[in-house]
């Protein structure tokens, strides 16, 4: 039970947790009661924002797992941003709306080697409007597989995240569930699947990240060598 509420907190975490907390502190110290709770709210409301809870991550190679926490706000088919270098075809988009109570970090929805980590500026809409995967500030993560198949991943800001932050480079290997970057505060993360994968999630389910299995890919099976003729 302790280990539900005693989980570790994110790196980058710690010094917005120590600003609410020493200004709560502050406030205590000047009798500023009316201030006091709602920064003591704030302070744990930022601790319990930042958790940084284990994961048990699949093991099959065969599945894509979530890359956040959150509510799946849509699917549908879409172009996938250009950094990506997915082509102009459409593919299917599951999009994860990570609101300010969600796990906020991003995790590798398969094992593979990071191909292209492209930032986009942009403007901070609803992060759950259909229109913030093209207009929104954006970080493009395309990860290539062993098998050739390159799966993309994009973090979107919302009107309250301000801060997208990506961890990996081009060139990097990652491991399926791999924290890779987070946002803050409040976002959302699309994953763009490749053709022939077979979805196993639909609108209105909750995602964990790193866990939840989002789809099926067909296994890639080799050309058989032609025998050579004499």
């Amino acid at each position: 039970m302790l280990a539900n509420f005693f989980v570790p907190i994110l790196d980058d975490g710690w010094r917005f947790i120590a600003i609410f907390a020493v200004v709560t502190f502050l406030a205590a110290l000047t009798g500023l009661a009316w201030l006091f709770w709602p920064l003591m709210v704030l302070t744990l409301w930022s601790i319990y924002f930042f958790r940084d809870p284990p994961r048990g991550v699949p093991q099959d190679d065969g599945v894509l797992i979530a890359p956040a926490d959150g509510l799946v706000q849509m699917v549908v088919d879409a172009v996938p941003p250009a950094e990506l270098g997915l082509g102009d075809q459409p593919l299917v988009r599951v999009s994860i709306f990570l609101s300010v109570f969600d796990v906020h970090i991003n995790r590798s929805p398969c094992a593979a080697t990071v191909e292209v980590v492209a930032y986009r500026p942009g403007k901070f809409l609803n992060a759950a409007a259909d229109k913030a995967s093209e207009e929104n500030e954006r970080m493009a993560v395309a990860l290539r597989r062993t098998d050739g198949r390159v799966i993309g991943c994009v973090q979107i800001a919302g009107w309250v995240a301000r801060r997208i932050v990506c961890y990996i480079k081009p060139g990097q290997a990652v491991a399926a569930g791999e924290r890779f970057g987070h946002i803050r505060f409040g976002s959302r993360t699309d994953l763009y699947l490749p053709p022939g994968a077979r979805l196993l999630v639909a609108a209105g389910q909750r995602m964990i990240g790193g866990e939840t299995v989002m789809a099926e890919l067909d296994p890639v099976v080799a050309m058989p060598r032609r025998a050579i003729e004499f």
